[in-house]
């Protein structure tokens, strides 16, 4: 790791001329795709607990349902506004 580390520092050089390079867009279309996922996998995962969580209590305490019901929804809604924010970052960043 340390030496792909080490073998990269020649990719931040400056051009001929003096000024900084021209930024390559296509990484900014790979690092959108990359941090959309990482954050849809967070998201499942995050919505995958909470739904467990929620048939473990209804199945231990049915007579708690309704009360259960909501704390799931908001549960699930809280990673899903995570997913949600970062599309939205990513198209205000990809759109400049």
């Amino acid at each position: 790791m340390l030496a792909m580390l080490a073998l990269a520092s020649p990719m931040f050089a400056q051009t001929q001329g003096g000024g900084a390079a021209a930024p390559n867009i296509h990484w900014l279309w790979i690092a959108a795709g990359f941090s959309m996922a990482i954050a849809s996998a967070v998201c499942g995962l995050a919505q995958g607990r909470a739904v467990a969580a929620a048939c473990e209590s209804v199945a231990r305490n049915p007579g708690a349902s309704k009360s259960i019901q909501l704390f799931l929804i908001l549960g699930l809604a809280f990673p899903e506004s995570l997913a949600l924010f970062t599309f939205a970052i990513i198209f205000a960043k990809v759109t400049m």
